[in-house]
C-alpha cells in the first residue's frame, strides 16, 4: 500500500508529537532528525510490503491452475503465501 509523501510526513509528525507528550520520553537527537528517521522507517516498511505483495502475486500467477483474484481461495492462498514470505525473511 502506498502512502503519499505528505501522508508519511504527517504520520511522522504525529508519532513524534505523541512521543513528546509522554512523560519520561526524551530524544537524544533533534526532533527533525527523529521525524526523518520515522519517515524512513515507514517508507522502508511500505517498500517491503510492496515487494512481498509482488512476490506473492507472482507465485499465485505461476500455479498451473489459475486462481481468480477476489475469490475466497485466492484470499486464503494470498494470506498463506504472504505469511510464508514474512517467515522466510524472519519478519513474522
Amino acid at each position: 500500500m502506498r502512502l503519499s509523501r505528505e501522508k508519511m510526513t504527517q504520520l511522522s509528525h504525529l508519532i513524534v508529537n505523541g512521543l513528546m507528550d509522554e512523560e519520561g520520553i526524551g530524544f537524544f537527537k533533534d526532533d527533525n532528525d527523529v521525524r526523518l528517521e520515522i519517515f524512513n522507517i515507514i517508507n522502508d516498511e511500505l517498500m517491503l510490503d510492496d515487494q512481498l505483495d509482488k512476490n506473492v502475486r507472482q507465485k499465485l500467477a505461476s500455479y498451473s491452475r489459475p486462481i481468480m483474484e477476489g475469490t475466497r481461495e485466492w484470499d486464503v492462498m494470498y494470506r498463506k503465501l504472504y505469511e510464508e514470505e514474512l517467515n522466510r525473511m524472519g519478519r513474522a
